[in-house]
């Protein structure tokens, strides 16, 4: 995964911003490369069908600087191509890569909470309609085996076999999640 390396400089904003890529954790490397509000902003409009340079800036009210930037993040992350269009004078179009089309979910997802908890008493400014059955879209976390709705207070966190197998029985880890000595034992196997 292309990311920013620690402690380097946003070329944009002049910020300094950590690099996430080594975090033993998915939510922080994704962040690390999505969680910024205009790449978040960026995807919407990639996923609402806009792909050009020049109507994402009018779309947007994005400054040019600020959006090459972002694209740059988002290009060398695999999130989106950049493809030539026209040829003279050239120009390029963002098109989202099957990576990107997988952030589908995340972006629903703030779309349904932003419904939920910001929509103004005039209603949601824009709803997902399902075009197979013409339904509005509602987000959810569904378990694939039992096809229930989970809800945060339904969910244990474990660590997973990409967890550092240096950090598993520091104290920090364990209190954080308490299985995560069995977790180890479980994937070393019976005969380590």
């Amino acid at each position: 995964m292309a990311s920013r390396s620690v402690n380097q400089t946003d070329t944009v904003s002049g910020v300094k911003r950590d690099s996430f890529d080594r975090w033993p954790c998915s939510i922080a490397r994704s962040v690390g490369l999505v969680g910024d509000g205009w790449v978040l902003l960026i995807l919407r409009e990639l996923f609402y069908g806009e792909s050009r340079f020049d109507a994402l800036v009018g779309t947007l009210g994005i400054a040019r600087a600020t959006l090459t930037d972002r694209l740059q993040t988002l290009t060398e992350g695999g999130i989106v191509s950049r493809t030539p269009y026209q040829m003279q004078p050239v120009r390029h179009e963002y098109l989202l890569t099957e990576k990107g089309r997988d952030l589908f979910g995340v972006i629903a997802a703030l779309n349904a909470w932003g419904d939920k908890w910001m929509s103004g008493s005039d209603g949601v400014p824009v709803v997902l309609q399902h075009q197979a059955c013409g339904h509005t879209l509602d987000a959810a976390v569904i378990c694939r085996a039992c096809g229930a709705d989970v809800r945060h207070n339904e969910v244990t966190a474990r660590t997973g076999p990409g967890y550092p197998e240096r950090m598993l029985g520091s104290l920090a880890v364990t209190d954080r999640f308490p299985d995560a000595i069995g977790d180890a034992a479980r994937r070393d196997g019976p005969d380590s």
